[in-house]
């Protein structure tokens, strides 16, 4: 199958969204504008995730799985499914499914116009604490940034992959996908998605790694950006 798109999914601990997601994704493949397959990378989980994921990916040609030998955190998990990926576009959700697959139909009408495009979650329905504490390490993000993005933790994005192949990563840096495609000199776009409540599973940031961890990756970025290395060649011979 010529596939387009690989949407990829991070899988720690999450047997009880798998199903749901096995569901949910299939009924936007059936509608989606580019054609796209399931990516989900195991991060190491503990649980019977990974006999279910085997499951799912032994029944049709559009879910695939690559497996972790152990936890290494979620940046890790995206930047796995880059390297893997296959396919002129990428894309990622994350497995609580509390943004809506179909909302990858609205990113790609911009696919065309820019090498990234990620959502922003209207109307969020996370606790007081976890939206005041994003919030905040936006803010602080975008001031270290200037990426004018007002929600880069939204796990619902496209990119085009080879750009997305380009992009160096280390612990945090799922936060700063636009400011990266920036350095590219890549376009990039936001728009609103839906969003709703998690109803299984189990959160995997709490305050500190909302407020500090952000802190102190920003300070990561900008030696990554003193330091990138970016040029077009111009003629060849």
């Amino acid at each position: 199958m010529d596939f387009e798109l690989t949407i990829i999914i991070p899988v720690y601990n999450e047997e009880d969204n798998l199903l749901r997601v096995q569901q949910e994704l299939s009924g936007f493949m059936l509608h989606a504008k580019k054609k796209a397959k399931v990516l989900f990378v195991n991060d190491g989980s503990k649980d019977t995730s990974q006999k279910i994921i085997e499951e799912i990916c032994s029944n049709t040609d559009a879910f695939e799985f690559i497996s972790f030998d152990k936890n290494y955190g979620l940046s890790a998990a995206i930047k796995a499914g880059f390297d893997t990926a296959n396919t002129s576009w990428v894309g990622y959700i994350d497995a609580d499914l509390q943004t809506d697959p179909m909302d990858f139909n609205i990113l790609l009408e911009y696919a065309d116009s820019y090498e990234l495009v990620t959502g922003v979650r209207a109307n969020r329905k996370d606790s007081f604490v976890k939206n005041l504490s994003s919030k905040i390490a936006n803010g602080i993000r975008r001031a270290f940034t200037h990426d004018g993005m007002d929600d880069t933790g939204c796990p619902l994005k496209i990119i085009r992959t080879d750009v997305a192949k380009k992009i160096p990563m280390f612990n945090g840096l799922h936060r700063f996908l636009p400011a990266m495609v920036l350095l590219q000199n890549g376009r990039i776009r936001q728009v609103p998605v839906k969003h709703f409540p998690r109803i299984a599973g189990v959160s995997k940031f709490h305050l500190w790694n909302r407020l500090i961890g952000p802190l102190q990756d920003c300070f990561a970025y900008l030696w990554m950006k003193k330091k990138y290395l970016n040029y077009t060649i111009n003629r060849k011979g």
